[in-house]
């Protein structure tokens, strides 16, 4: 049993390489149907808009009610925006909005891209002499990577108004006195790790959606045990590749 399971862990990580690698080759130059990416765009990312901003801005409301505990405790309330925002910018906001960007558009795109390879449909593109990664996969890649990374930037910054604001009515800190000490304290770099994370959990989340999609066997039953694979791949290459990251620029 725990050998049939390492093979098959392993017979997915080598699927997915495939894939990543089927993807790259498509970039340079990049062949892309112009029409499918800016659906995607929109499906991907702006019917994604009003779950990230609720996420965001109770994560920022969190942080700052855990952080108060704390500040209020030594006396360091100037210090309120610094510590909210210094965690949410490198951590919380881009691992919450990725988690629930899988949730929604990773879980959807195996769905969609699964039932038109049950159906058939994946097959007719290839008999029309259509390349389904160019038609198919890459306009939906992208879509992923530019609107995970714009989504974890909204994130933030709606995360930050939901700090600013609970610390003001939970904390009685000033708005202004919030985000004087967020601006002096925190560091472009602080940012740009974010920003860094999301286009990795983009192009992870990307590449195990569509692979498992394109690899479903077995019809219906067969989507939703793709859907659930690719649910739980992405979210622990995620928390893999947070770490990666963190490490490699710290």
């Amino acid at each position: 049993m725990v050998g049939r399971r390492t093979l098959d862990i392993a017979t997915e990580m080598g699927g997915m390489t495939l894939m990543a690698g089927a993807i790259l080759r498509r970039l340079f130059p990049p062949r892309v149907d112009g029409a499918e990416l800016m659906r995607n765009l929109y499906n991907v990312g702006v019917k994604s808009f009003p779950i990230i901003l609720v996420t965001g801005v109770f994560v920022g409301a969190i942080m700052v009610i855990q952080a108060g505990l704390y500040v209020e405790k030594y006396e360091a309330t100037g210090f309120i925006g610094w510590g909210a925002g210094f965690a949410t910018l490198r951590e919380v906001s881009p691992i919450m909005i990725a988690l629930m960007f899988n949730g929604r558009v990773g879980a959807k795109n195996t769905a969609e891209i699964g039932t038109m390879k049950v159906t058939e449909q994946v097959d007719a593109l290839r008999t029309l002499a259509i390349d389904p990664v160019s038609y198919l996969i890459m306009p939906r890649f992208i879509a992923m990577v530019v609107m995970m990374t714009l989504l974890v930037v909204v994130g933030d910054a709606t995360a930050l108004i939901g700090g600013a604001f609970t610390s003001q009515f939970l904390l009685g800190v000033d708005v202004q006195l919030f985000f004087r000490s967020f601006v002096d304290l925190i560091h472009l770099e602080d940012f740009l790790l974010g920003v860094y994370k999301a286009i990795t959990f983009g192009i992870a989340v990307g590449v195990v959606s569509c692979h498992f999609g394109i690899t479903v066997t077995g019809g219906a039953v067969g989507v939703g045990r793709a859907v659930n694979d690719s649910v739980v791949a992405s979210a622990i290459w995620i928390f893999v590749l947070n770490y990666v990251v963190t490490t490699l620029i710290i």
